[in-house]
């Protein structure tokens, strides 16, 4: 029992240490590198408020994209639904693409 709660512990404590570096990840790889961020929102939610410099376009849509493929590709959407869906669309036309998930958690400057 004592072995199972040790390994619990520190099973958390890295899950916690790898998403703090994720983070830093991100920043450091969209101050790196030319790159897109993508609300894969509705545009009612994009206009109530989105992530500085992002453009909207909703998930359905985004097979439809016309981008760079030299660009790193950012989603995001309310709860992460759908930035998951637009995600494996991107990886399968070839994008390298990050799923930021959702909004609210976000840590980027956003507007309104």
């Amino acid at each position: 029992m004592k072995k199972i709660f040790i390994i619990l512990i520190l099973t958390l404590t890295l899950c916690g240490c790898n998403q703090k570096n994720e983070e830093k990840d991100i920043k450091t790889i969209m101050k790196e590198n030319d790159h897109v961020i993508i609300d894969v929102r509705s545009n009612i939610e994009y206009n109530s408020n989105h992530i500085v410099d992002a453009i909207n376009i909703p998930h359905t849509e985004i097979s439809n994209i016309d981008i760079d493929k030299d660009k790193i590709i950012f989603v995001y959407c309310m709860s992460g639904t759908r930035s998951k869906i637009a995600y494996d669309t991107l990886v399968d036309l070839g994008y390298t693409v990050y799923d930021l998930g959702a909004f609210e958690e976000i840590d980027l400057p956003k507007e309104n």
